[in-house]
């Protein structure tokens, strides 16, 4: 066997009783699909690893619509390193249907903590009064701030992705392709990269420590932000020079 098929299948329950990870560390790479593949061919040979599996399906097509006011400050928050900044996006699982509202803030040691509110796909582009009240809840009990005005669906990312699981060490690992970005303004598709992302209790685990023995190191990254940087004229992008030189190297425009 080889590719995912080289992984024993986890169910999505098992995944979220071993490694739900709603307050985490994230740590992200960028690698090249020949270097993503060896990486993820280690990872199978351990037999500590099973891949996320549901009805047969390993790979799965993810929507993501990103909320934002009109002069963009969860952007330029995430832009400027605030300590105190958070993001707003819906969340579709697209082979199922499902969907989420979810706000992402910073925890009080700089973790990612994400709250998760069940949504109607048909409701994903906008923020209805539920969503507005769960938004405005986490804000207040996070940072004791408001709501910004004017909060609005800026922007789209689709994305493929597939999740390894180590159900003994409680870590995930998410791999993104065929990322495309779409606003008003037109689409970017970011050329073949995969996106890896280590999510844990705390980082340098042994996962880390392959990717760093590979070469690989931390970048800052957010498809987010990424999309931004590469959509909207005249705003800077500054953090994410590397992965937006890996991924859109020459802002192509459709």
């Amino acid at each position: 066997m080889s590719g995912l098929d080289a992984f024993a299948g986890i169910g999505l329950g098992d995944v979220v009783a071993a490694a739900d990870l709603q307050t985490r560390v994230d740590t992200k790479y960028l690698l090249s699909p020949e270097r993503y593949r060896w990486f993820r061919d280690r990872l199978a040979a351990t037999g500590e690893w099973a891949c996320l599996d549901i009805g047969g399906r390993r790979r799965f097509a993810y929507e993501s619509v990103y909320f934002d006011t009109p002069d963009l400050l969860t952007y330029r928050q995430h832009r400027q390193g605030r300590r105190r900044r958070f993001k707003v996006r819906t969340r579709l699982y697209a082979d199922s249907g499902e969907c989420a509202f979810e706000v992402k803030v910073k925890g009080a040691r700089q973790d990612t903590v994400k709250e998760r509110l069940p949504y109607a796909a048909a409701d994903a582009a906008r923020i209805t009064p539920e969503a507005a009240e769960h938004l405005a809840r986490t804000l207040w009990e996070a940072y004791g701030l408001g709501v910004p005005r004017g909060l609005e669906a800026r922007l789209r990312t689709d994305y493929s992705r597939h999740t390894l699981v180590d159900p003994a060490a409680g870590v995930r690992i998410t791999c993104d392709e065929d990322l495309r970005c779409v606003t008003g303004a037109g689409t970017a598709v970011a050329r073949p990269v995969s996106l890896v992302e280590v999510k844990s209790a705390r980082p340098g685990g042994p996962a880390d420590r392959l990717l760093w023995s590979m070469g690989a190191r931390p970048v800052s990254v957010s498809k987010y932000c990424l999309a931004v940087a590469a959509l909207a004229p005249g705003m800077r992008g500054n953090p994410w020079a590397r992965a937006l030189n890996e991924c859109f190297p020459t802002r192509v425009r459709a």
